[in-house]
């Protein structure tokens, strides 16, 4: 577990345990809303595999939901809940691995 906490650690996460979840006891190696763009990485994924791929603008405009949740804590000075950073993660993972999957998808097109 700990080599997991180094690694997700010189990723960027802050690993504060109070924004992160707990499993028997014991904290996650990523906080909340990393936990969250991960499960939607997996999701996007997922979902494209099945064929389930909407416009692209609207991954585009997943991007932002993470995006506008700090910016919402960071002006109003109110603390984000890990369920609000959790789910606003999954938005914006989902959209992200969306988007680079189908610049992938896409770049090999070009060349095939």
């Amino acid at each position: 577990m700990n080599a997991l906490f180094r690694f997700f650690g010189l990723l960027g996460c802050h690993q504060r345990p109070d924004r992160s979840f707990f499993v028997r006891g014991r904290q996650l190696p990523l906080c909340a809303r990393g936990t969250g763009v991960f499960a939607g990485y997996l999701l996007g994924g997922a979902l494209f595999a099945l064929g389930a791929v909407p416009p692209l603008w609207i991954c585009a405009a997943a991007l932002l939901f993470p995006l506008l949740d700090w910016g919402w804590q960071h002006r109003s000075g109110r603390e984000s809940t890990n369920f609000r950073r959790f789910a606003t993660g999954i938005i914006g993972g989902w959209g992200l691995m969306t988007l680079a999957i189908a610049g992938i998808c896409w770049s090999l097109s070009l060349i095939l």
